[in-house]
Parts: C-alpha cells; sequence; structure tokens
C-alpha cells in the first residue's frame, strides 16, 4: 500500500468512526426525549417516530461498523 492509499483508507475510517459518533450521540439526544414524553404522558406519534429514528440510526451504525472490519 502505498502513501496515497494509506492516507485515503485513514480518512475513511476517520469518516466512519465521525459518523458512527454522530449517529450515536443523536440516538442518545433521542432517549432523552422519549423518556421525558413517556414520563409526561406525551404523543404516541412523536415516541413512534423516536422509535424509528432510533432504528434507523441504529441500522446505519451497523452497516458502518461492518465497512471498518473488511
Amino acid at each position: 500500500m502505498d502513501k496515497d492509499e494509506l492516507i485515503r483508507a485513514q480518512n475513511q475510517v476517520i469518516g466512519i468512526l465521525f459518523e458512527v459518533v454522530r449517529r450515536m450521540s443523536e440516538n442518545s439526544t433521542l432517549d432523552e426525549e422519549y423518556v421525558t414524553l413517556a414520563l409526561s404522558g406525551g404523543s404516541a406519534d412523536r415516541m413512534s417516530e423516536i422509535r424509528d429514528a432510533r432504528q434507523q440510526n441504529a441500522d446505519v451504525i451497523s452497516r458502518l461498523l461492518r465497512q471498518l472490519e473488511t
């Protein structure tokens, strides 16, 4: 592997890890909102949206981590 390929690979890994951290942080924020809504008897529709968004983030995180395995 030459120097340019190594730099591209490193940049790709950094990009993947940044996106994983961003989505995990978003899920943490969604968790907080979900708990607040659950405790206050909030909107079932919004709680469903939060669950869907969290699942989408989890799916993306899983795909990104699989990319790092290769």
